[in-house]
């Protein structure tokens, strides 16, 4: 595959796609992991798509995710090493979701930076204190699961 790719990990929840992006060593392969193995002892269909690398192409107004060929089907898990699991191909990324420094995490966010812009695709964005919680983990369930009734605007036109 051609496209570049960006360090992150990207989800399938319901028919959300969560591009989770942050500094190495924050928790990204962990998070993303979390939110599949949730979703799903919750009844709701969720699958992993890309771990560490992620391909991204816009396709219309869509942000577009996929796992580099040589990464499809494999996730880091944290003292286990590189695991094979259950993967979608692709999904359509519906929200971002950055980790960082807890110190760089706003309490109250500007307007605008519940929005970020990718491949010229304006997305919801939500900034979560690393380490996430079980709680980000619900949080982030919730979002994907009704977008705007639980606090995340849809993004302005491009």
């Amino acid at each position: 595959m051609s496209a570049p790719t960006i360090h992150a990990s990207c989800v399938l929840v319901g028919a959300c796609g969560v591009l989770v992006r942050g500094p190495s060593g924050r928790g990204k392969s962990g998070f993303a992991d979390a939110l599949v193995l949730s979703a799903q002892a919750h009844g709701t269909f969720a699958r992993h798509v890309a771990d560490d690398r992620v391909c991204l192409s816009a396709r219309g107004a869509r942000l577009v995710a996929q796992p580099p060929t040589a990464l499809a089907g494999l996730w880091e898990r944290r003292g286990l090493g590189i695991v094979a699991v259950a993967h979608e191909a692709r999904a359509i990324v519906r929200l971002i979701v950055d980790l960082v420094p807890a110190e760089t995490c706003a309490r109250l966010p500007d307007p605008g930076e519940d929005v970020a812009r990718l491949e010229g695709i304006a997305l919801p964005r939500l900034c979560i204190a690393s380490p996430p919680s079980q709680l980000d983990v619900a949080r982030v369930l919730r979002l994907a699961a009704g977008g705007e009734r639980h606090g995340v605007r849809a993004p302005p036109p491009a």
